[in-house]
């Protein structure tokens, strides 16, 4: 965990967070998805990996009174609370590491993450994170996923990255998620690159008692 809190603060410090490569003046796509899944206005949300993102800032936008962003990187949530402004006292923040957090059981409607799974090259860890969502999602609960899409960048901010198809993420996720809805990103970085992005919104089935 260490060796990634290094990494992501020391991308953080080097760059303004408007010039990093996944910065967007707005989160549209998971703003449509958000409105598919028909969420309660002070239902739970957590973005994981969102510091610096728009995404808690256009769920205050929208209406939502319940918001929480964990980040790794201090940085990036310092990046985050700026975007806000004033209304930084509106979300909640989580420092730490998505493994190492302490995230109440059953807790959140809705899974947000454009930030992390992407990351997780290996099978143990991506075994890990559908435990941690596990035990933190509602039951019946909503997961937005968004990774590279299977002809975007091998790397990102120097590390590998694993790229998914729609079908790839149902897959992942496993019979115990519905796919509503898949959308496909062409996100244009600040530098003007173009980096494709698969975004998919699960239901979670009902726990059976």
């Amino acid at each position: 965990m260490t060796d990634r809190r290094q990494h992501w603060q020391s991308v953080y410090d080097r760059l303004r967070w408007s010039e990093t490569s996944w910065y967007q003046d707005a989160s549209l796509t998971s703003l449509r998805l958000v409105e598919r899944a028909r969420l309660a206005p002070d239902d739970a949300i957590i973005d994981v990996g969102g510091g610096g993102s728009a995404f808690a800032r256009d769920l205050l936008d929208a209406g939502c009174t319940n918001v929480t962003v964990l980040d790794i990187s201090s940085s990036a949530i310092a990046a985050g609370k700026d975007r806000l402004g004033d209304r930084a006292a509106r979300v909640s923040w989580m420092l730490g590491d998505l493994f190492d957090a302490e995230l109440p059981a059953e807790r959140y409607a809705l899974w947000h993450d454009r930030a992390f799974f992407h990351f997780l090259t290996e099978a143990a860890q991506r075994a890990r994170y559908r435990a941690t969502l596990d035990h933190a999602l509602r039951p019946g609960g909503y997961v937005i996923l968004a990774t590279f899409a299977a002809d975007g960048p091998a790397k990102c901010s120097g590390l590998d990255v694993v790229r998914y198809s729609a079908d790839d993420l149902v897959a992942e996720m496993g019979a115990t998620f519905q796919l509503l809805a898949s959308e496909r990103e062409e996100h244009r970085t600040p530098s003007g690159g173009v980096q494709p992005f698969t975004y998919c919104l699960f239901r979670q089935s009902p726990k059976l008692n």
